[in-house]
């Protein structure tokens, strides 16, 4: 089975691992933090000391890193590629992606940004929704490694289309979730019972699944064990933000909601999921 250099083992990182150790494959991995690799080193992995150590085994190089600058930095640590394919895995700007790809090229290696929709759960299914920007020829040659994590993943076109999927999808989660919280908190205001005003909203054509999901944390305000936090939301929101007015989009609405969730930082609810940014709705 193939050797993957697996770059970045946070929670979705890990879980990744943990899906293709799992399938059989070969993986050597590292972390800024060594200590965040244990789980992998129990189930097979092999641990790297830096990002480059026995590269020449790998054929392919998975990051799942913060976000572009990082990754720029850790894969141009790598030095000269000799064809390997670079996959990127995280959430990076239009724009970054672009130019990690160039960068890429000059290293020479090949490019596939391959950002991902779910997270721990997800991922370790193999059920990721997987959106892919690249050369067809490149895609192709991934695909065994894809379908691992996800049952269809998708070519989106060229590299930055995958990127512009994620973080579109990114900003629909903040702006639905920012919605429902607002909903949540005037319906709790007039004196509407929540159940009532959910059995209506399940039948309308308004109703997403996610809303139930959240319903739950926001309810009893516990938003510990996190799959997404509201740190990674708001520096995806933020991301979004800048792209959208490179591209001459007006998000300008946006900026509202980008304001509401510094309120969390240095509080304990920006490492908790992101459903906790109902508790910087309430304007009492």
């Amino acid at each position: 089975m193939t050797t993957i250099t697996l770059l970045g083992t946070g929670l979705l990182g890990a879980a990744i691992g943990q899906r293709l150790l799992k399938v059989g494959f070969t993986l050597n991995v590292w972390n800024r933090n060594p200590a965040r690799c244990a789980v992998l080193l129990e189930a097979g992995a092999q641990q790297l000391h830096h990002p480059g150590q026995g590269l020449e085994a790998s054929s392919v190089v998975v990051t799942v890193l913060r976000d572009g600058p990082v990754t720029a930095e850790i894969v141009r640590s790598l030095g000269s590629l000799g064809g390997r394919c670079i996959v990127p895995m995280g959430t990076m700007g239009i724009s970054e992606s672009v130019a990690l790809a160039e960068q890429v090229r000059l290293q020479g290696g090949s490019y596939l940004e391959a950002p991902v929709l779910g997270s721990r759960p997800e991922a370790l299914k193999g059920s990721l929704l997987v959106m892919a920007g690249g050369e067809s020829k490149v895609f192709d040659a991934q695909l065994p490694l894809l379908r691992q994590l996800a049952s269809e993943p998708r070519l989106m076109g060229a590299v930055g289309t995958g990127a512009a999927s994620k973080l579109a999808l990114n900003q629909l989660i903040a702006s639905l979730t920012h919605g429902y919280s607002l909903a949540l908190r005037l319906v709790q205001a007039s004196g509407l019972d929540v159940d009532r005003f959910m059995e209506v909203l399940r039948l309308s054509a308004l109703y997403a699944p996610t809303v139930d999901k959240k319903l739950v944390r926001m309810m009893s305000h516990q938003y510990g064990d996190p799959n997404f936090s509201t740190s990674l939301l708001r520096k995806d929101l933020l991301l979004f933000l800048r792209e959208a007015r490179l591209a001459g989009v007006n998000a300008t609405a946006l900026d509202g909601l980008a304001s509401l969730l510094e309120g969390a930082v240095d509080t304990d609810l920006d490492a908790g999921d992101y459903s906790a940014l109902h508790e910087l709705t309430d304007g009492r």
